[in-house]
């Protein structure tokens, strides 16, 4: 792998390169491209979208990627199998992680949920070498490590992420995934790009920054070898192959690009006199839908942080919520639950299904004392999107399934005085 230069950058657009001089200096695509590399362009979004919201990169590389052989299928069935009706129970499940399989990342792809504008994933990856690629042409995906130290190789660079770290790869964008004994989560956008939430009252400062999101540094692979590629193409899996390493991507100028954010540098905001702020200031990423001011998709966190508020019940209330949860839990517990959400494990909550609590929560903190206290040692997250979740056949009677889910609201009796 070669690697030349620092990521630089102008307002939204970035440039990297791998060999000093390989962009172009005065056009992004010349007759004559330096090293006699190939112009290629990788759009993420319609030629005429606002400039503001127009995502492309020209990326300068080895080979085009149009040589490679003929498509076959993979997978003969869909990869998310979606033949029983949304399901309005609360449902949770614990962690799908099988420490003793070998897997690679496609092998290790668990299909959980779908709805109209997303699916969601587990997925478990224990390979640090094969020739196995991916490309994803169905939607951009957000991945959420749990456990182990994942390494994304993209076209544009390599970004490692560790628990408690994200990382977002665009639909189009070809990758590595290497790691041992990896495990974690995978939501993945069908209608729109992630992007950083508006602020509004708030301001300028608070959430994520957009100045704490890394970017990869060019690099190239530059070997003539077989390579299998995987691609996700409108739910099933297809393969086909190239003669050279597909990761050859010399230099690069543009602003469609893979990325990685560290949740730890959340700016969480919080109430500091009384009742819950919504959760929507925890929201990290969203992709906002057709009508102003919803999304398809939110990425929620809670995290370390302080809760002072006086005269309030401080763990998450009982609620009904027009937009359907996934719950995930990284590490620690989380406030709402005393025990049976565990690391790697999930809870569903569709819209308008109730939820909130457990028994046990409920009973210890309506007569603790409110001092203020800091939720430390914790990190759950949560994907909200106003489309009601179906969860895959495999899912109905996964031995990972809590069947006594809702007996953790039983003990909540009728105490009318």
């Amino acid at each position: 792998m070669q690697k030349h230069d620092t990521l630089k950058g102008f307002g939204n657009y970035f440039q990297s390169e791998a060999m000093k001089n390989a962009l172009p200096p005065n056009q992004n695509s010349p007759q004559q491209v330096p090293y006699q590399l190939y112009a290629e362009q990788i759009n993420g979004s319609a030629f005429t979208c606002p400039r503001e919201t127009n995502r492309s990169t020209w990326t300068y590389r080895l080979q085009p990627s149009v040589v490679h052989s003929n498509y076959s299928l993979y997978q003969k069935s869909p990869l998310f199998s979606l033949e029983i009706p949304p399901n309005p129970n609360q449902l949770r499940y614990g962690s799908l992680n099988n420490k003793k399989n070998n897997h690679s990342f496609v092998e290790g792809l668990e299909a959980i949920a779908a709805n109209k504008v997303s699916r969601i994933y587990t997925y478990q990856l224990n390979q640090t070498h094969n020739h196995e690629y991916f490309i994803n042409h169905d939607g951009e995906f957000l991945i959420v490590a749990q456990e182990g130290e994942l390494s994304l190789v993209t076209e544009f660079g390599k970004l490692t992420i560790s628990p408690g770290e994200i990382a977002v790869l665009p639909k189009g964008i070809m990758f590595q995934a290497l790691g041992n004994n990896c495990y974690g989560y995978i939501c993945e956008s069908l209608t729109g790009s992630y992007r950083l939430p508006d602020l509004g009252p708030i301001g300028a400062n608070g959430l994520a920054n957009p100045h704490d999101f890394i970017y990869p540094n060019a690099m190239y692979i530059d070997k003539q070898e077989m390579s299998q590629i995987i691609s996700l193409y409108q739910n099933h899996l297809w393969q086909k192959s190239t003669p050279y390493n597909p990761l050859n991507i010399v230099a690069w100028r543009g602003n469609y690009l893979p990325y990685k954010y560290d949740l730890s540098r959340f700016n969480t905001i919080n109430s500091v006199s009384f009742d819950h702020p919504d959760p929507s200031i925890f929201t990290v990423l969203t992709v906002p839908s057709l009508s102003k001011g919803t999304a398809d998709i939110d990425f929620v966190i809670f995290p370390e942080r302080w809760m002072v508020a006086e005269h309030t019940f401080r763990p998450p209330y009982f609620h009904k919520n027009c937009m359907s949860e996934f719950m995930g839990l990284i590490h620690g517990c989380y406030d709402a639950k005393s025990e049976g959400f565990e690391p790697g494990g999930f809870s569903i909550h569709n819209a308008m299904t109730a939820h909130g609590p457990d028994s046990q929560i409920y009973e210890n903190n309506i007569t603790k004392e409110l001092n203020n206290i800091k939720y430390k040692n914790t990190l759950a997250f949560m994907f909200e999107s106003g489309h009601c979740w179906n969860i895959t056949n495999n899912m109905v009677n996964h031995p990972a399934k809590q069947k006594n889910y809702n007996d953790c609201w039983q003990g909540l009796t009728n105490n009318f005085n």
